[in-house]
Formats: C-alpha cells, structure tokens, sequence
C-alpha cells in the first residue's frame, strides 16, 4: 500500500524563454496608504501579520540550524567540498521554500491566513540573507548568520509579482481599479477637486455577466461571470486569503496622494495598468491609529520613477556646466570648490559654499534630543513599575526604607524601584529583559517614539536630496571626494555625526551626479594629503586644531577646508574606479591660481556661491527645518586639543595608514553661507 502510494510531484524547469524587465531592469516603487476602517479587515489584517510572521521566524531557524551544521563539518567541507554539504543539509532557495511548505501544511490555522505564494516569497527574503553569510561580496565581507527577528521589526509582507506573460493572473495582492474611476468616484463625476473621505467605502466585486468576445457551440454570444478583474472603480489591493479561507477576498480601499503638485506623480505611477509589476504590504507604527499600526501598499512598477520637471531642468542646465568640483568636509561642516574645467577666466569664476548649522539649528537639535531623553526615562520608568519585582531598591530608597524600620514605622510600598536589576552572581540578570511585561502606556509611547524616529529619518533624506540638488547645480556633477570609513568617525564622534548624518549626503550627491550625467569620484587621502598641501605645491604642516590655511611660499590665506576642496578639483586617477591612483596635480593648481588670483582667494576665505530657495521639508524637526538667515561663521584660532572636526590618527578608507586623519562627513542638514 505504501508503495502504491503516489510521491509527492513539484513543477518541472519552464521550457518558456525567461521573461525579462523592459528598460533595462529598472523599476520604482510609489507608496499607497491603505484607508482599513473596517474593524474585520483590520483583524483579517493583523491575522496575515501574524501568519507570515510565523511562518518566516520557523525558517530562519530552520535555516539557522542548518548554518551551524554546515560550519562545523569542517572536515567534511575540506574533503567533499562546500557544495555537496551545502546539498546535504539543504543550504539553497529549493529547500528552503519547500521547508515553508512544510510549516504552512503542518499548522492548520496558518493556512487560512496565509497562501502558498506569500510562504515562498517569505523564505526567499529569508534564503537571500543566509546568500549572504554563505557568499562574500566583491570585498571578501560576508554577513552575520540569520537569527530569528522580533515581531517589532517585522513590517514587510512580500507580494508575488503579476504574469506578464499571462493575462489576469495576480497570486497574491493585486491592485484593482483605475485611476480614472478613482477621481470619478471622489470628485463627484469630475465636478470638484479630488477629495478622498476619512472613512473610505470599501469596493465590492462587480456582478452580473461580462461578454468573452467569443461565440458558443449554439452560436449564441459567450459570457461569463463578473471578477476583481472587471472593476473600473476606485482603487483597491484584494487578497483572496488563504486556502482554507472561508471569509472571503480582503479588500483593501487605497487612498492616493491629493495635495498640490501631487497629480503628476499619481499619473505616472498609476495610469498604465500594465506597468504595475507587484504589491508589497507593508506596516508601520503609528501610536494614533487603531492597534498602533498604520498599513501601507508598496506598488513597483516596470520603469523609472518621476522625476518633477523643474528638476530635470535643474540637470539639464548642470549637465551643460564645464567644471571640476571638490568636496572636504568634516564632523561639523562640508566645503565645496568648483572652478571652470578649462582654468579660463572667461568661463566663470570660482565658486564656493559651505553647509553648517547655525545656532538656531543647533537648538532645535538639542530640544528633540532632550525630547527623546524624556521619552526614554518615561519608557525606563514604566517598565520598573510594571516589574517591579525584578529590580532593587535604590539607596536613597534602602535607606529612607532602613529610617523608617529604626522608628517603628510601617515600610512604605516603592512603586517604581531605582535600583540595579535582579542578577545572579555572575551579573547575568534573573529574567531575560524580553520576558518583561509591559503596561499599554508603554506599548503607546514605543509607538510614539518609533513613529517620531521614522519621520525624522525621512525627513533627513528629504534635506539630504535638497542639498546635493543645490550643490550640484551650482559646482557641476563631475565632484571629488576624498574616501574614507565613515563607520571609524562614528567610533570616535558618534553623537555629532547622529545629527549631521554623513552618509546620507554622500549617497545623495552620488545618486544627484549619476543623474545629471556625471560620477562622484573618491581619492585615497594617503596619496593626495589634500589638507596638508597648498595650492602653490607646497607641504604646509597643520594640526588637527589649525582650521586657518596660511602658506609661507605664495602667502596665500584661507579657510583650511575651503583650501583643501579647491584642491580635490585638481586631483587626477590613473584609474577612476580606485581610490589608491589618486594623485594631485600642484602643476595646474598653481597655474589656477595665478590665473584667477584675487578671486579664488575671496573663494577660500568664505563661501561666494549663492543660496538657493529651498521647499522646507515636511515631518518633525528631528533634523530642523531651514530658517530665513545666514550660519554663523566659524571661530578662527587655535585650541589645545583636537577639535570636532577631524578624527584622531585612523585608517584610511583606501591606502595606508598615515599621519593624515581622513576628512569626509557630508552633513545632510544646513544652510548655504551667504557672502556677507
């Protein structure tokens, strides 16, 4: 009977040519909130969460158990190989997605949440983080093993991709509607502005009979019955549930962006169905709304994503300018230098710009610093009260307690306990920090502080693509940098470049050069030395607390980091894409500066390059919004120790170790300093 019995059959290698994504690969995501007022689909809702965070925490461990097994067969790695105990153990995407199955079918509950499809994407997430520990990168670095997340950081639900090569065929969320039935359905047939209630009704399926086009055996016209796949209305993401689902599809009403200037940007995204590739669901935390979560359709599309045309204008008038640029900056400020590509006067000027923060905005970081503070002491404080058993007494309180025994007083009840944890011995608390309880206060000041966290990041990244839009429309997209370890600052200066934020900038000018058509270049500090050079050729020396450039050869006078950004302009690569051939040519950075004299050394003593009007940014002041004013300029002079501004000897990013510190934060909030 067991032999009879049929084995289990999976679908074979498709014979079809792969399909492949237009436009060379590129794709873009725009994100739709998701209006779920419904008190059973937002149940249904969190029952998905709930399933597909089951179902990924069993196959990281799985796969986690795996990991271990495959490291300590070492033995077996050398004389068999790394993949054949890679095989053994079942170290690959397959195996993986079949042990979600697995998972899926063996729990009854799970699937009438959860498909099939969302338990293959899930343990693909899971199998490319275990690529990485398995594989390195181009570096030699691998990643650390997979562990099993918390369910807090669990915001992602991956959506399967829609056929392209069949029609009507979505297997896990699909948006349906169009974006024309959508306006018709909030603006009252086109007869007012686009104005979407709190409260969005939810669709339903059409009914009744749709024609085929075709015609029956009795010649009679074909018809057939009305789907999801019918419905010309407003927007929706449905999901039909899991297998054993007996509730019916979830629809999920999609509330698209209405403020001015937004309709482009819907249209581009929106308006050519056949461009909509997949749909994501994602959650974020947001202590106001019901369950202190708010959920979001993430939909990708086939192309690129929207560019506003006052920006493309912007680059299409930075393309054209023929200058070389350098960047130096440090923890506190960033410099930039460009000067006409040819070194001719009649080509333009040299310009320069320095991006800093001024005192008011120094203030408003310190207030939401001392926010965050409070938060946090409130947050310690309710989990002292909620497990108060878990902590000791203070002395303060151990000795008011011991005062009030000597008197014959009766103990006083301590609610909040200020002393250290219930450890053992060895220092090893008595109950694991994540078995505490929690009160619904805390749970709501998490969500307080998580969304608070997230608007301020975002809004860091929304300064960050202002500022290099400004930096490159006004010194070109061809820049220099110098490369170094940003990870080595944060070492040494974790708490100023927490609200500078340097890597953000970079990544943003990066992104802003490749656009424009013109490339970031970094060159290796240990063969250019930029802040130990004048622009005659000269070595001038300088300590770390020297911010004052003075050549004895040539007499020329500036700002050290202005200085040493003029001479990232005249940096040359034997090979652009290594840092190491970096070399500075003193021979055209002397014949800059005779040329241009008097106006390059107006350029190094401050910045002489416009401010541009900038959109203030939305979301909390984390990172303060621009105000109306100039930054105040820096105080020149010499101080007994190093400053802020530059680390103490490390190593550099590319090249050897030196004398030189590395200079390279880019700050992602700040002002262009106006020439008084």
């Amino acid at each position: 009977m067991q032999a009879a019995r049929a084995q289990r059959r999976f679908r074979g290698k498709n014979k079809a040519p792969k399909w492949q994504k237009p436009d060379d690969g590129q794709v873009s995501v725009m994100v739709l909130p998701l209006a779920v007022t419904c008190p059973a689909d937002l149940a249904r809702l969190e029952k998905l969460f709930d399933a597909m965070w089951s179902i990924k925490r069993a196959v990281q461990r799985d796969a986690r158990a795996r990991v271990n097994a495959y490291w300590a067969a070492f033995h077996e790695r050398d004389e068999h190989g790394a993949k054949a105990v890679r095989q053994r153990l079942g170290l690959s995407r397959e195996t993986l997605e079949r042990c979600a199955y697995k998972h899926l079918e063996a729990s009854g509950h799970l699937q009438h949440h959860a498909s099939k499809a969302l338990a293959m994407h899930m343990a693909d997430e899971v199998w490319n983080g275990v690529q990485r520990h398995l594989f390195p990168d181009a570096t030699g670095n691998r990643f650390g093993k997979p562990k099993t997340g918390r369910w807090y950081d669990f915001f992602r639900v991956p959506g399967r991709a829609r056929s392209h090569t069949t029609d009507r065929k979505w297997e896990t969320f699909r948006l349906v509607g169009s974006l024309h039935g959508h306006t018709m359905a909030y603006t009252d047939g086109g007869r007012h502005t686009l104005m979407q209630p709190r409260r969005m009704p939810v669709p339903t399926v059409p009914s009744g009979t749709v024609p085929t086009g075709r015609a029956t055996a009795s010649g009679k016209p074909g018809v057939r019955k009305a789907t999801w796949w019918d419905h010309t209305g407003p927007l929706a993401v449905v999901f039909s549930g899991g297998p054993d689902s007996n509730r019916g599809d979830l629809v999920l009403p999609v509330r698209v962006p209405q403020r001015p200037g937004q309709w482009k940007r819907v249209e581009h995204f929106l308006a050519n169905p056949g461009r909509w590739h997949k749909v994501d669901l994602v959650r974020r935390r947001k202590a106001s709304a019901p369950g202190g979560w708010s959920y979001e359709a993430h939909l990708m599309i086939l192309g690129p994503g929207y560019t506003a045309p006052a920006i493309r204008a912007m680059r299409e008038q930075a393309a054209v300018l023929d200058r070389i640029g350098g960047v130096d900056g440090n923890v506190s400020n960033v410099s930039v230098v460009s000067l006409p590509a040819g070194l001719d006067p009649a080509d333009g000027k040299p310009q320069s710009t320095e991006i800093a923060l001024n005192p008011e905005q120094r203030s408003l970081l310190e207030r939401e610093a001392r926010t965050r503070r409070g938060r946090a002491r409130a947050l310690e404080r309710s989990r002292r009260a909620t497990n108060a058993e878990q902590y000791r007494l203070s002395k303060k309180q151990a000795r008011r307690a011991e005062q009030r025994t000597a008197k014959g007083l009766k103990p006083k009840a301590v609610t909040v306990p200020g002393g250290a944890r219930a450890a053992r011995v060895d220092g090893v608390p008595k109950q694991a920090f994540r078995r505490d309880r929690f009160s619904t206060g805390y749970r709501y000041l998490c969500a307080r502080q998580a969304e608070s966290a997230a608007s301020s990041a975002d809004h860091r990244s929304h300064r960050a693509r202002l500022l290099a839009r400004q930096i490159i429309a006004v010194h070109g997209p061809v820049l220099v940098i110098e490369d170094c370890d940003i990870r080595t600052w944060y070492r040494l200066w974790g708490k100023p470049l927490s609200q500078t934020t340097p890597g953000l900038l970079i990544a943003a000018l990066e992104r802003e050069c490749q656009a424009t058509g013109g490339r970031l270049v970094r060159a290796s500090t240990w063969s250019t030395a930029l802040s130990q050079h004048c622009l005659c050729g000269k070595r001038v020396t300088k300590a770390l607390r020297d911010r004052e450039h003075q050549c004895s050869a040539c007499g020329l006078a500036g700002k050290r980091d202005l200085v040493s950004a003029a001479l990232a302009a005249f940096v040359r690569f034997t090979d652009a894409d290594d840092p190491k051939t970096a070399y500075l040519d003193t021979t055209a950075s002397r014949h800059a500066q005779i040329t241009f004299s008097e106006g390059l050394e107006e350029a190094l003593r401050e910045s002489t390059a416009p401010s541009q009007t900038t959109v203030r940014g939305a979301g909390h002041a984390a990172v303060p919004r621009q105000r109306r004013g100039t930054s105040a300029p820096r105080t020149a002079g010499r101080r007994s120790r190093a400053t802020l501004d530059e680390p103490r000897h490390v190593r550099d990013h590319a090249g050897k170790p030196g004398h030189r510190p590395g200079c390279n934060p880019q700050l992602t909030s700040g002002e262009l300093r106006i020439k008084s």
